[in-house]
């Protein structure tokens, strides 16, 4: 008996061992470069899989701004600073949450290796990521836009004037309602809301809008893979209808790692024939708040939730007509991959983390409502 427990132990614990293996080794590395990039060449392999793991560890920490509201303020590089001294000035005067983060990011992508000295224009409504990018070598006649995923158009617009493009916002609205020929799956009379993936984009300041569009949709392409695709098709959904869903999973994931079970329960409801009762398609509905001076309109009240629109879908049984945002590709992997869960509802925590309870069952939804 004691014999046959040694080898039952001996089993276990070479399963365990080789699933933290695979962890460690495959899956870390693996998600950390979806979510991330593909790490610096020059890493070493243990190199890799140490950032890697503490990349992943971070949460949202690096793609989440630390104030989507924050004001703009000049941070100078000084020549030869260290990537060390430059993330802990970093979150010294509020523009990052984490200077250890924004550290292990710069050594993981290799942009450590290619800072630029100088003066920058820099807010905490952009992400870690966003700010370790907009370091790198720039020149007088370059511009940088930055798109955040969870944008609607209207966001995008307002932000050129700082980006050094000369593009008039108008203008460029206007242009978006048509779309360039690389989406060709967009319904005839769609415009790009949706589309316009998040990323940074280092333009000639004098681009003009059908070139920037173009840039920015061709971008998209890019990252619309087979697997994506085939994600797609396997939940019944073709690609306009699965950026509809993955425009409101942005909205909704506050922590982004939640996005795979948002999905689920919103791929669950559609198969279900339900509502999607979801709060940022009358977010989106409702327009610009100017007294907020916001576009998404926080909390709802319960008159917002009867607001007639096609993209109200507390009122509406369909998806939305269009998406509400540019989704990330953590949102689009969520929508293709879903985790697999019984959840038909969830809600907010009620400790300000941003995260969710779920529950399969409308009472169980009552019951999670904050005290």
């Amino acid at each position: 008996m004691r014999r046959y427990q040694l080898h039952f132990i001996l089993a276990f614990s070479l399963l365990f061992l080789c699933a933290c293996l695979y962890l460690v080794v495959g899956y870390l590395p693996a998600r950390a470069s979806l979510l991330y990039g593909p790490p610096a060449a020059h890493l070493s392999i243990s190199d890799r899989i140490q950032y890697s793991t503490r990349l992943m560890a971070y949460g949202s920490t690096l793609t989440a701004p630390l104030d989507p509201n924050g004001a703009e303020q000049t941070f100078r590089v000084e020549q030869g600073e260290t990537v060390f001294s430059i993330a802990n000035r970093l979150a010294q005067v509020g523009l990052i949450s984490d200077a250890q983060a924004f550290y292990d990011y710069m050594v993981y992508s290799g942009l450590d290796l290619t800072i630029q000295s100088g003066e920058y224009k820099l807010s905490p409504a952009l992400s870690s990521v966003e700010i370790a990018h907009a370091f790198q070598k720039f020149s007088p006649g370059e511009a940088t836009l930055v798109i955040l995923p969870g944008w609607r158009m209207e966001e995008i617009a307002a932000s050129l004037p700082t980006s050094g493009l000369t593009l008039d916002p108008q203008i460029f609205l206007t242009a978006a309602q048509a779309h360039p020929a690389v989406l060709d799956f967009l319904p005839p009379s769609a415009s790009m809301e949706g589309f316009f993936y998040p990323d940074t984009y280092t333009l000639p300041r004098e681009t003009p809008p059908d070139q920037l569009l173009d840039r920015i949709a061709r971008n998209f392409a890019q990252h619309l893979t087979e697997d994506l695709k085939n994600g797609f098709a396997a939940q019944g959904l073709d690609v306009y209808q699965a950026v509809i869903v993955a425009s409101i999973v942005q909205r909704e994931a506050v922590q982004i790692d939640e996005a795979p079970i948002i999905a689920s329960v919103y791929l669950n409801r559609i198969k279900l024939g339900m509502k999607l009762d979801a709060d940022p398609t009358v977010q989106y509905a409702l327009g610009y708040q100017p007294e907020l001076n916001n576009w998404w309109k926080n909390p709802l009240t319960l008159d917002d939730l009867k607001f007639p629109s096609p993209y109200n879908t507390y009122q509406n049984l369909s998806l939305p007509p269009a998406p509400i945002s540019s989704p990330g590709l953590a949102a689009l992997t969520a929508v293709a991959y879903p985790q697999a869960t019984p959840y038909y509802y969830f809600r907010a925590k009620c400790d300000g983390s941003g995260y969710h309870n779920f529950s399969a069952t409308f009472e169980e939804q009552i019951a999670n409502a904050c005290p």
